[in-house]
Formats: structure tokens, sequence, C-alpha cells
């Protein structure tokens, strides 16, 4: 058995400790015996004599406490590099128990495999405990500003009919249907990245033509794309694949639908392949493009960037955070990188099992 850790610095001590208890024995009796010899031989008792004289006995005991003291200062010591992570780590256990999800314990003397291991764990745990305070925080504070504009505006419009103020002829109700679909989206989102953070997803798999379920979404979407400014180009694959194809439509929606929010006038190009074994659903605009920064964040919830947030648009700050949910939950990704033309490349992956 290979002895690493915790098991050999043990092991170790205890050998070093015998080694230097047989070598203070050896020596020791040597010594004492020789210096004994040369005072006094009376001193000694007789090689036939098997009783100890006074002497000897003071030898003996003299002898006993000095290796007691030794096996106790190597177990102290041995004891305070077990102890130390370990007592750290009790204690910031408690400091996490009283709320403090900032605690971090020291790993000391990282020889020790296992205690060493055990306060990297404990660390990586403080550390998703406290990660997901800060994102319930985040979320809380997200989904209260994303939910106080719509419901404000239908709460001051329906107070003013209820007041007298508007009459119910006078009153937009395209406009408060807008809000109420855009709450819609919001609570459907949630529930998408709930399911998928709990997983909870559950997929309907199918062989899909996704070259008409993606035109189906596109024709949907035309008018809003050609009131943008947006000229929309389809490339589409005709294999068939397995996939959800309500989730695939779900992620079809939210690229177009990100687009057509924060893209420049200009063409847009939609294409689908096969890479291999993957199945790549690409959408590619003319720009402005996003930040090297910004692109690596772009898909978590909530993650707009400075021209996003000034054009104070309708979105739930959740399109991308969903697609790549569903992308994950398909067994794919979903990246964003720079296109040759200046603009923003959105790809989303996942394995293609080609049906015949």
């Amino acid at each position: 058995m290979r002895l690493t850790g915790l098991n050999r610095q043990i092991v170790l001590s205890m050998s070093v400790l015998m080694v230097c208890g047989i070598l203070l024995i050896w020596i020791g009796s040597w010594i004492f015996y020789a210096v004994a010899f040369r005072i006094d031989p009376a001193m000694l008792s007789e090689p036939d004599d098997w009783s100890p004289t006074s002497v000897e006995w003071l030898w003996i005991l003299a002898i006993t406490i000095f290796g007691l003291l030794l096996a106790a200062f190597f177990a102290v010591k041995l004891a305070a590099r077990i102890l130390t992570p370990i007592n750290s780590v009790m204690d910031s256990v408690r400091r996490v128990a009283h709320g403090d999800l900032a605690a971090r314990a020291m790993a000391g003397d990282r020889s020790l495999g296992e205690t060493a291991m055990l306060v990297d764990d404990f660390n990586r745990m403080a550390e998703r405990l406290q990660k997901g305070e800060q994102d319930i925080l985040t979320w809380n504070a997200a989904i209260a500003h994303e939910l106080r504009t719509p419901v404000t505006i239908l709460r001051g419009t329906l107070q003013g009919v209820v007041d007298g103020v508007f009459r119910p002829e006078e009153v937009e109700f395209g406009s408060l249907l807008a809000q109420v679909e855009g709450l819609g989206r919001l609570i459907e989102d949630l529930r998408t990245l709930s399911l998928a953070d709990s997983g909870q997803m559950r997929l309907r798999l199918a062989a899909t033509d996704l070259e008409q379920e993606i035109g189906d979404v596109a024709r949907v979407l035309a008018p809003a794309l050609a009131a943008a400014g947006l000229r929309l180009r389809l490339d589409l694959c005709g294999q068939a694949v397995d996939c959800d194809a309500a989730r695939i439509a779900q992620v079809v929606l939210a690229l177009l639908d990100n687009a057509r929010r924060y893209a420049d006038p200009g063409p847009l190009a939609l294409r689908t392949r096969l890479d291999g074994g993957d199945y790549v659903l690409t959408l590619e605009d003319a720009g402005p493009g996003m930040p090297e920064e910004l692109a690596r964040h772009v898909f978590d919830a909530f993650r707009r960037g400075i021209g996003a947030r000034v054009q104070a648009s309708n979105g739930s700050g959740l399109g991308l955070a969903v697609v790549d949910a569903i992308a994950r939950a398909h067994g794919g990704s979903a990246s964003c990188t720079r296109s040759a033309a200046g603009g923003s490349r959105f790809t989303v992956r996942w394995p293609a099992k080609p049906v015949a």
C-alpha cells in the first residue's frame, strides 16, 4: 500500500520516534555504564545479579522520563500540524453557520494531504454558498427592476380608469397587452432557467426537421425584423436531428429577438449545418458587436452591455441565458464571438444524432 499525505506523516513520525528511542537507549546505556564503571564499578550490579542497583534504577527512571518527554514532544508537534487545519475548518464552519459566508479555512501544512483536501473542499463549498447568496440578491433586485415598469404602467392605467381620469375607450389596450405579454415572457424565461438550474428541464426529443421549425419562427418575426431594418437571410440544413423542437424554436426566437433589439440595421444571417457529430446553429449580424469582456458573460442572466441599457428596450435580460440553458440541456453549448463583419456571431451547438 502506498502511503501518502496524512498516513505518510504519521508513519514517518512514529518511525522517527522509534529510531530516536532505540538510539537513546543504546547510546545512553553505553555512556552510563562506561562512566559508572570508571567512577565506581560497585555502583553496578554483578553479572549474575538480576536485581538492579539504586543507581541503575535512577538511570532507568531518568531514561524513561526523557523518552516520555521526547514522545510527548513529537506527539504535540504532529497533533499541531494535524489539528491546525481541522480547527480552522471548525472555526470557519461555525462562522458560516452564523451567516458569515466569507469565512475561509487555512490549510497550513499542505504536506498533510487529507487535511489540505478537507480545507480546499470546505473553501470551495463556502465560495459556492457565498456566490449563491450573491446571485439570489442580484436576481431579486433584477427581477424587481424588470417587473416594476410594466406593473407600474398597468396599475397607473387601471387606477386612472377606476378614478375616472381615463374613460375605457381612451385606454390603449394594445399597449397594456404588450406589457402583459412582456410579463408573460419574463415569467416563462424565469421558469425555464429555474428548471435548468435545478436539473428538472425535461426535453421531448424527437426526429425533427429544423428547417421547417426555424422557418416558421422567422416568418413570425419577419415584420418586426423588417421594421428594425434587418434583412434576414436563412441558410438551413435539411437534415433531421433529434431535439426538442419547441425548445429549439425558443432558442431561435430569443436570438432573433435579441438581434431585433440591439443589432444595427443591415443583413442578418441565420445558418444551420452539421459539423462532425454536432448540429450547429449560428446567427450573425453586422454590428455593433460587443467587447470581449461582455461576450464572455453575455449568457449570464440580466447581463447587458451599456448600449443595451441605454436603449431601455423591453427585453428582460434573460433571453440569452435561456439560450444557454436550453443548449446545455441538449448536451451542447452556446457561445458568442465577433463576426468577420464586425458584428456578433452567436453559435449554438449540440450532439446531432442524425436520423437516416
